[in-house]
């Protein structure tokens, strides 16, 4: 099975909160979980990890971390590729983005997904082939 969309870090970062103070967006993030059948990369899940260690507000354990990651074991994930990095220049010089965001838009293309869902990225914008949404305004 295809995935149609890909999810950002913010997603897994807040359906795994047990401390968000936002629960609204806790509830969305979720949903999304639940509901859109989703593709990931290797840097959204390192950067799971770093978060949920790193943002203490968050609530996030390791014991959080591995379940998470045991969740998302029948999820397709993209490795970091020196196709994947050239790609991502190629990104970030057309649509003038950070070199993490044009990697997250590359992985999105390489797997073919048709929605990036993030905060980090313009709503509605289209990146050559990929449209960004931000499920949480």
């Amino acid at each position: 099975m295809i995935a149609e969309a890909f999810f950002d870090t913010n997603i897994l970062l807040y359906a795994g909160s047990s401390a968000l103070a936002d629960s609204r967006k806790q509830r969305i993030a979720e949903e999304l979980l639940l509901t859109v059948p989703f593709a990931l990369s290797a840097q959204v899940l390192q950067e799971y990890i770093a978060n949920a260690l790193g943002k203490k507000a968050l609530g996030l354990n390791e014991d959080n971390i591995t379940a998470m990651l045991d969740a998302l074991t029948i999820v397709e994930v993209l490795p970091i590729t020196r196709e994947l990095v050239v790609r991502s220049l190629q990104v970030r010089r057309r649509f003038q983005v950070s070199h993490w965001d044009a990697s997250i838009i590359a992985a999105a293309l390489e797997l073919g997904c048709k929605i990036l869902y993030t905060e980090d990225l313009n709503h509605d914008q289209d990146y050559g082939g990929v449209r960004a949404i931000n499920t949480f305004l």
